[in-house]
């Protein structure tokens, strides 16, 4: 982690090949043990298991609406979830898959929301873009590009306010940072020293442009633009678990001990599109920077081969969490199959809680749907 940064090239900022070995020596690393590093290996896996299951659950007409994949970006919600403390929450983008399986939400209610059933963590209302689960401090996925940014500022003022000692960490894309309300909320975040760290997940395409054509910034890159705000900012490796979590203890200290805020842009990696109905996502990129992502920076394969060197896991062992992984999402996509759509009756609950909860309103008028 740098606030420093060579001059960017034109187009995809690829990050230099991650040393796992060395990153694993850091301050962070250094003391997990065998089986805290088998369990991010196996919640890596379990990710991209189950997104190349929803995959092929939306190719047969299971999943309608959109779906956005989160294959190649694996070790930074598995390395940012590992640093959380029982007083820290997180927020998202629509991009959340990996984010809710990394917090302790199952593959059946994951894989049930996203066909729409009623045993779906949102009761199958929101579907791929709103994953929620406030009793595991995640707070969704949310469909508005930008539109978590205001709402992560809120989660750690609430922190503040309360004078409760923990951070929130708000993710979203590289596509997000030109929206009027993430520099609102930075803005604020920076005036009011809101114990919240924003990380750019940097796939380097928003929704189908290259960096170079969509956003100006500085040669230092997206993080620095944290300049302007007297804040806190980094860059880091998104390739490397061990990186991850180096880089974003640091910022989650500072929000803790401080209450200061963080911009941090952590480089990485899409495979599939902005999502599946992103026809051109091999157009707008070439084939060879694609297999060479999945070659040499692929998160997963420069973790498997650290944990082998290591002697922590063994090829047979990996492949043993690799099949388990595989039929935990078939059988989650078996459980979505079986399970019923939400009943008519229920199209109008969730929608205010004073109207599911009648005995506690407070508040007068009426209610639209209710004329």
């Amino acid at each position: 982690m740098t606030n420093t940064t060579a001059n960017p090239p034109s187009g995809r900022q690829k990050p230099e090949k991650a040393n796992l070995s060395n990153e694993a020596k850091s301050p962070v690393n250094s003391g997990l043990s065998s089986d805290q590093l088998i369990s991010f290996y196996r919640d890596m896996i379990r990710i991209r298991r189950f997104e190349e299951r929803s995959l092929r659950a939306y190719q047969q007409g299971k999943i309608a609406g959109f779906l956005h994949l989160y294959i190649g970006q694996e070790s930074i919600a598995v390395g940012c979830v590992s640093l959380m403390g029982e007083n820290d929450h997180i927020i998202t983008a629509y991009r959340d898959h990996g984010h809710a399986l990394a917090v302790g939400m199952g593959m059946d209610e994951c894989m049930a929301e996203l066909y729409g059933k009623a045993t779906g963590c949102s009761k199958g209302k929101g579907g791929s873009m709103h994953y929620f689960d406030p009793a595991k401090r995640y707070w969704g996925g949310h469909g508005i590009v930008g539109g978590q940014t205001p709402l992560g500022a809120g989660l750690a003022y609430a922190l503040k306010y309360k004078e409760i000692e923990g951070c929130a960490l708000c993710f979203l894309g590289d596509g997000a940072i030109n929206q009027g309300a993430f520099h609102e909320s930075l803005n604020l975040a920076a005036l009011w020293d809101l114990p919240v760290v924003y990380i750019v997940e940097n796939n380097g395409y928003s929704m189908g442009t290259s960096q170079e054509r969509s956003s100006v910034h500085p040669d230092a890159g997206i993080a620095a633009r944290a300049e302007g705000y007297k804040m806190n900012w980094a860059h880091i490796n998104g390739e490397s678990i061990f990186d991850v979590r180096e880089g974003v203890i640091s910022a989650m200290e500072l929000a803790k001990s401080e209450s200061k805020p963080s911009l941090l842009e952590i480089h990485t990696y899409r495979y599939q599109g902005h999502s599946i109905a992103d026809a051109n996502h091999k157009k707008y990129r070439t084939k060879e920077e694609i297999e060479d992502y999945r070659k040499n920076h692929d998160p997963i394969v420069l973790y498997r081969n650290y944990l082998i060197e290591a002697k922590i896991l063994d090829e047979n062992s990996t492949k043993e969490i690799d099949q388990a992984a595989k039929a935990e999402a078939e059988a989650s996509a078996q459980f979505a199959e079986e399970s019923p759509f939400p009943p008519e009756s229920d199209i109008l609950k969730d929608v205010y809680w004073e109207e599911d909860n009648p005995e506690k309103k407070t508040s007068s008028g009426r209610i639209f749907f209710n004329d």
